[in-house]
């Protein structure tokens, strides 16, 4: 009885492994707020790899097989990288400093597309005016920006949630 869904098991675990690497490739940027443009290519993307999980079977049994396999891999995945550093290492991103004892990391701010004005957005959520007074910055794995201002007699920080920017980095200042 299981050899007929044999196909779409491996399919599915084909599909998995692909979007896992996709993602991985181009990124998790926005995946904390979804804009429309990410919802649309969410949807289109969930439409064109259905039936290269299912293939010809369009039956209800094969699509619960197809998400079924979707899940326990999910499960398995998240298992490994809860156990395994090399499996969490190659799966899941890593906080990038963004702005450590007032000093910008250029580098990390230019890769990871973010601007002057998200920085100063999260740095205003807390009254932290200039960058000289910011302890840490970090982009989190979740995509949000935490800041740990400098005045250590009231430690504040704040998870202010990215919005996708296209601005340059040419205002720091």
């Amino acid at each position: 009885m299981l050899f007929p869904y044999l196909d779409i098991i491996l399919r599915s675990v084909a599909v998995y492994f692909f979007m896992t690497i996709a993602l991985r490739i181009f990124g998790k940027k926005e995946l904390s707020q979804l804009n429309t443009a990410d919802i649309i290519l969410i949807l289109l993307i969930s439409n064109s790899v259905q039936n290269a999980m299912v293939g010809p079977d369009t039956s209800l049994l094969g699509g619960l097989v197809a998400a079924l396999v979707l899940f326990v891999i999910n499960f398995i995945i998240k298992k490994l990288t809860h156990k395994y550093k090399l499996f969490s290492d190659l799966l899941l991103d890593k906080p990038e400093v963004l702005i450590h004892d007032g000093k910008l990391d250029f580098k990390a701010l230019s890769k990871l597309d973010i601007s002057d004005e998200e920085l100063k957005e999260a740095m205003r959520e807390h009254g932290i005016e200039f960058f000289k007074n910011v302890k840490l910055a970090m982009l989190e794995i979740d995509g949000t920006i935490s800041i740990i201002s400098e005045d250590q007699e009231k430690l504040k920080q704040t998870h202010y949630k990215r919005k996708h920017n296209h601005k340059s980095l040419q205002n720091f200042n």
